[in-house]
């Protein structure tokens, strides 16, 4: 296992509240803002136990990856634990079906960035700043992250911060509005759609693994990594929950529309609210694209660095010890597909892809401790329960995807096939 193992030419420069911002904004993103009228109409008043249980089920699989990530100090996230664990096809294809699943939700993010930027300025609605605007996204934080580590986490720090600024005056302020019969009113309207629900909050809840790809510009992954997955999910719960239960207090059922959290805060704080929540949107989306602007492209890094992908992938900028080379190709084919506009499949594809890395990371750890049954690392307790949850989690959830979903699976196999023989025959040749 290569747990000492460091890519050189970088910086280690992450400490763990670095990481765990990180885990903050790549979870946190723009879906929040709609999320409460999206669960309330399925579980009525009962919503905030589902946020609940779906934080159970996530908090198994964030479990699994906390004692898993601190056994690595290189990069690449679940991609190099498959990798280690089941070698180096494993590895491919769930290094391939994450970074397309990243990718294509840059391209969408984007696109949802111009949205709430439109809802305030009508001129972003037009073709040609609509272009502008996901140009300068993408090309800003591409040169943050290439003049380095520092920079591009300082960005997401701030953005971190920035996102819970205005969740947190809402939460705060709306606590004040919270009425009884306003709650109550929501008592009829779920239709009992516990599952669906829940599968909704638990991918509401992702996208902590792409803290876990840039290992290898941790200061000590060992203890921070399981840090700063722990308290980064913790804090995300907390902001989820309380934010469902002030929706649910603050708007009464049949006055909501898509936009909840700029209804709920148009109730108790006027039009000043609104805006405060729609600006809140905006910030929440390009804190998402500054913390995966810094960890995705660790993973095509961490690709060319293992032979998986071409080697110029893991080019390290001789100035700024960074990964420029994937850093602007992901945000380079981020951009093109921003613009092509068309990313409804996008929503089938994350499902996929978490949860096949998911189960392959709780199935890793299952082999890690086998090999190395003394490591000194954060342990979770019950030796085989937790994982053996998390599998059987992943792989639930999974039956429940439709024909259209198991077709993008079986095209990104194929895909990460097809490279996978590539790099074998290259190998071979040299």
């Amino acid at each position: 296992m290569s747990t000492d193992q460091t890519q050189r030419g970088l910086v280690a420069a992450l400490g763990r509240w670095d990481l765990t911002a990180l885990v903050v904004n790549t979870v946190i993103g723009g879906g929040i803002f709609g999320l409460p009228m999206l669960v309330t109409v399925l579980l009525g008043a009962s919503s905030p136990l589902g946020y609940l249980i779906a934080a159970a089920g996530i908090g198994v699989i964030v479990l699994c990856f906390a004692e898993v990530s601190a056994q690595f100090r290189s990069a690449g996230g679940p991609y190099l634990y498959a990798r280690e664990a089941f070698g180096p096809f494993v590895g491919l294809q769930v290094g391939w079906v994450t970074w397309l699943m990243r990718v294509s939700a840059a391209g969408a993010s984007a696109n949802l960035f111009v949205m709430y930027l439109g809802a305030i300025w009508a001129p972003a609605r037009t073709t040609e700043v609509h272009w502008v605007v996901i140009t300068a996204l993408f090309a800003l934080l591409a040169v943050i992250n290439i003049r380095g580590v520092h920079q591009g986490a300082a960005a997401s720090n701030l953005f971190a911060a920035a996102k819970l600024v205005p969740l947190l005056i809402f939460v705060g302020v709306g606590a004040f509005f919270i009425r009884e019969g306003t709650f109550a009113s929501w008592s009829l309207v779920g239709h009992g759609g516990w599952f669906q629900a829940v599968l909704l909050l638990i991918f509401a809840y992702g996208g902590f693994d792409n803290a876990m790809f840039p290992a290898s510009e941790m200061r000590d992954p060992r203890r921070d990594a399981p840090f700063a997955l722990l308290v980064g999910m913790g804090i995300v719960t907390v902001v989820y929950l309380l934010i469902q239960i002030v929706f649910q207090g603050t708007v009464a059922a049949g006055t909501a529309a898509g936009r909840s959290l700029a209804t709920a805060a148009g109730h108790f704080m006027g039009t000043p609210g609104a805006w405060l929540l729609a600006v809140g949107a905006m910030v929440s989306v390009w804190g998402w694209f500054a913390a995966t602007m810094l960890g995705t492209p660790r993973l095509t890094f961490a690709l060319g660095e293992r032979g998986d992908f071409p080697k110029f992938f893991s080019a390290v900028h001789s100035r700024f010890h960074t990964p420029y080379i994937s850093i602007l190709f992901y945000a380079g084919l981020g951009w093109a597909l921003a613009l092509s506009g068309n990313f409804e499949w996008n929503a089938s594809l994350s499902v996929v892809a978490r949860l096949l890395t998911y189960g392959v990371t709780c199935g890793a750890l299952l082999v890690f401790r086998r090999r190395d049954p003394e490591a000194q690392v954060f342990r979770v307790p019950g030796r085989y329960l937790i994982p053996g949850l998390g599998i059987a989690f992943c792989i639930v959830l999974l039956t429940r995807m439709n024909q259209l979903d198991f077709l993008i699976l079986a095209a990104t196999i194929l895909l990460a096939t097809l490279t996978w023989l590539w790099s074998r025959r290259r190998v071979a040749a040299s």
